[in-house]
Parts: C-alpha cells; structure tokens; sequence
C-alpha cells in the first residue's frame, strides 16, 4: 500500500480516536464536548469533515430563526421514513460544532450506515463550512436583525449567503417566498427552487392587509430600493411583499398554508397545499413561527421525494428542541423555556403570550450580554413590550434575571408596565422555585432566555427534575 496513502488513513483514524476521546472526558466533566473536539480534529486532520461526509447526501438548514426546530422536525420525517442519519442535535451550528457530531456518529474508520446528513448551520458560518462541504440541499428559513455587533448588518448576511450557494448550481434551494430577503436568492441564483410560505386569505392573529408596517427590516426594495407595499402581512417584514416601481414581489408558493384551523397553547392545526392537493396536518407546537418551520420541513420533504403521510405524521409529532418552546413538568405544573435571541423572535413571543387564556400569568426574562448572546443589547429597544399591556387585565407578574437583568426591568418600566410587577432574582433556583411556588396548578411558569442563560438554566434544571443532556 502506498505509504503516503497508508499514513493519512492512519491519522484519521487516531484522529477519531482522540476526538471520541474528547467528547466523552468534556460530557463527564459538564462541558458539553460540541465544539471542543472538533476544533482538536481539524486541527490534526484538517479536512476531516470533508472527508467523513463523502457518499452523504448534506442537507443544511439556515437562517435568522427557526434552524433548529425546522432541524427536528425534518429529523422527525427522516425518522418516520427510516432513513439513518447523522446530525448536530446539540444545536452546536458552527463549523467546529459539525465535525464533532461527524466524529461522534462515525466508527473509527471513518464509516457510518447513514445515508444523509442533516446539518443546522449558523448563517454566517455558511460560507466557511461550503469551503469543506457543499449541501445537496440548502433551506433557508429567514433573514432578521441578529447581534448586529455579531453578524454586521442584515444585507451583508445575505449577501454572503447569496453569494455563497452561487458556487454551487446543484444546490436543490428551500426558500421562504414570504421574507424578500430569502426569496431573492431564488430571484438572482439558477438553482432549482422549491418555495413554502402562507396564503394571503389565511386567518391570524396579526391578519391584516396593505399597510405600511412598523418592522424595521427589509423595509425598502433590494432592487430598487423603493418602498414595499404588502398584499397581506404574517409578521415582521414576511407576508405577500411587492415593490411598485420594479415588480419584484412574492413568488407563488409550492408548499403553503392555506387555513389555520385553530390555534392552541401546544399545536396549531392547519391545512397546507402540497403538490396541489390540501392536507389537514397538526404543527407539534404553537405559534405562528412554528408553521413556517414545519413548512419548510415539508418542503424539503418534497425535494427528497418522502411520502407526505410519513411528514405529516412527523409534523405531528416531533418533540421540541432543546429550550425552544421545550416544556418540562414540574409537580402538577409545567416550566416552558422559549429562547429568545432577536426583536423579531422576542415579538412573536410576546404575541404568543397574548393569546394565552391564563390569568396570573408568571414570566421570566434572563438577559446575559456573553459573546454568544452579543455583546450589545440594545436590539430589547426594539421589542415590543408595551404588547404586554394586553395582558395586564390577567395580572400577569415579571421577573428579570440574568447579567443584565437591571437594563430587562428598566426596559420593561419604559413600556408601560407597572414597577411593583416586576422582580429581579439573580439566583435561578430562587427565580424557578418562585415562580413555580406562584404558578397555579396546570399552568405554565414561562422562562424566556438569552442562548448562554439557556445553557445555564438547563444545567440546573437537569439536575432538578432528571431531564436529558442538551446533546442527547
């Protein structure tokens, strides 16, 4: 055998090897063991990705919002349909976080019975994991304000997205045609395009029509730059968007809402147009935001040609990700983490809220200002809090933690809500024993965090109440 091929087949492997190695000592230490071991294994194997992904067919999943749960859910189908797989289900989306879930999956030669690989990656490392693999199949569920101090401004994403995928004309593209940022990439690039979005005569809580609305994104026409009108409007800037001057506007969705049946605290029921015949299906958590991933799921179902009974039954009943609408029973009651990390995200939280039944309502807010989180936190300026106000007939009470726990309550003061509602517990065993103490039974203690104040909440809740680690 040639010994220069005999030499890199020998490094892989003891690369492996250190890296199984890795994972194991950082979970038995507490660290998690996402990032840590890939970054070890590129580093004595550069390439290994590249590598360990060849004869998989790559789906990646991308976007502001909704990577993982439209993950889990395709995960979900993969499942149903009985195709073996590998994906990063900590939700560790960064290049270094792929190659350690590829370590973990694979024997130590390397190989694996997997078919497909599903991979959630961070929008602005895309560009930097297509320089090792390059999906089969690419969704992009949204473009929104994101730790700007992180990600630079929301066009630049785009564009580096855009400008990406364009290497590749056999990328199969899934775009949301309700956000003109994401269907332009259908717009500009020659790749197949499947599209998924919600109908204009469907039936919501922010259902309205042609009006100018108050989201600071993606306000003006990316051709033209001449003001959007909207034909109907979801949410922040998606809904049926047209530019008068140039014509761009909203592209006819192949997979789309065309009814909300009715909308619950735990699942919304919908009816959606698949292959031009409408199927009644049951979306496994609540909101508005949850359609658009479970759509984008069905979409990408679509392209892999999966029989549509196995998504739908996938639809309905995939289990949430981890800290995303997760709810964990606490003796006759229950805590429901919602991570929050943007304006738009925060919004359709608070929206949620308001539709809710209960009265006496208990919410946690937990603000970290890390570099996970980004370091400015400013963007809670531009969540609508003063929402809240709608709620203020339940009696609802707030608490605010977190390292920038103070600037939450004073935020939360500005918009109208009164001060003697409003707590700050640093302590997070103190903040869930309260809350729950003060949680009538049945109901929900709602804990929205910021992703590092997610990590550590969940540390102590596993620990509290027996749950699985965040990787599992």
């Amino acid at each position: 055998m040639n010994m220069k091929l005999l030499w890199h087949e020998l490094r892989l492997i003891i690369t492996i090897l250190i890296g199984k190695i890795l994972i194991v000592l950082c979970r038995f230490a507490k660290l998690g063991g996402t990032s840590f071991p890939g970054k070890v294994a590129e580093k004595l194997c550069p390439g290994i990705l590249r590598e360990l992904s060849s004869g998989l067919k790559l789906i990646m999943v991308t976007g502001t919002n909704g990577k993982t749960t439209t993950t889990r859910i395709i995960e979900k189908i993969l499942q149903e349909n009985k195709i073996q797989y590998i994906t990063n289900k900590s939700g560790a989306n960064l290049v270094n976080g792929v190659i350690t879930a590829f370590i973990e999956a694979v024997d130590f030669l390397g190989k694996t019975d997997a078919s497909i690989a599903l991979i959630e990656i961070d929008e602005a490392a895309f560009s930097k994991i297509c320089n090792l693999i390059v999906p089969h199949v690419l969704i992009v569920t949204n473009f929104f304000r994101d730790q700007l101090d992180r990600y630079g401004e929301l066009y630049g994403t785009l564009k580096l997205v855009k400008k990406t995928a364009a290497l590749f004309e056999n990328i199969k593209l899934v775009l949301n045609a309700d956000d003109s940022l994401c269907a332009s990439i259908g717009k500009d690039l020659k790749n197949e395009v499947t599209y998924y979005g919600i109908d204009k005569d469907v039936k919501h809580s922010t259902s309205s029509n042609n009006e100018a609305y108050d989201s600071k994104d993606a306000v003006f026409c990316l051709y033209c730059q001449s003001k959007y009108e909207y034909d109907y409007h979801t949410y922040g800037h998606l809904g049926g968007f047209r530019c008068p001057n140039c014509g761009y506007a909203r592209p006819s969705a192949d997979i789309s809402c065309t009814e909300i049946d009715e909308m619950k605290d735990t699942h919304t029921d919908i009816k959606m147009r698949v292959s031009n015949q409408v199927i009644k299906a049951r979306v496994n958590l609540p909101g508005l935001y949850n359609i658009y991933n479970a759509l984008a799921a069905t979409a990408c179902s679509e392209v892999l040609g999966l029989p549509i009974q196995n998504t739908v039954k996938a639809i309905g009943s995939f289990e949430s990700g981890f800290g995303r609408m997760e709810t964990i029973p606490a003796d006759g009651k229950f805590l429901k983490l919602i991570l929050v990390k943007n304006p738009t995200g925060f919004d359709q939280v608070l929206s949620y809220f308001i539709e809710q039944n209960d009265s006496n309502m208990q919410i946690a807010f937990i603000i970290n200002d890390n570099a996970a989180d980004g370091r400015d936190i400013s963007w809670l300026w531009d969540v609508e809090f003063e929402k809240l106000l709608n709620i203020s007939h339940k009696e609802p009470e707030f608490y605010v933690s977190g390292l920038r726990a103070e600037d939450m309550a004073v935020r939360l003061k500005y918009a109208g809500i009164d001060t003697n509602k409003i707590t700050i517990i640093k302590d997070y065993e103190e903040l869930v024993n309260k809350g729950l103490l003060r949680t009538q039974q049945s109901k929900s203690f709602y804990i929205l965090p910021t992703y590092t104040a997610m990590l550590e909440l969940r540390k102590l809740l596993k620990v509290k109440y027996n749950l699985h680690d965040f990787w599992e």
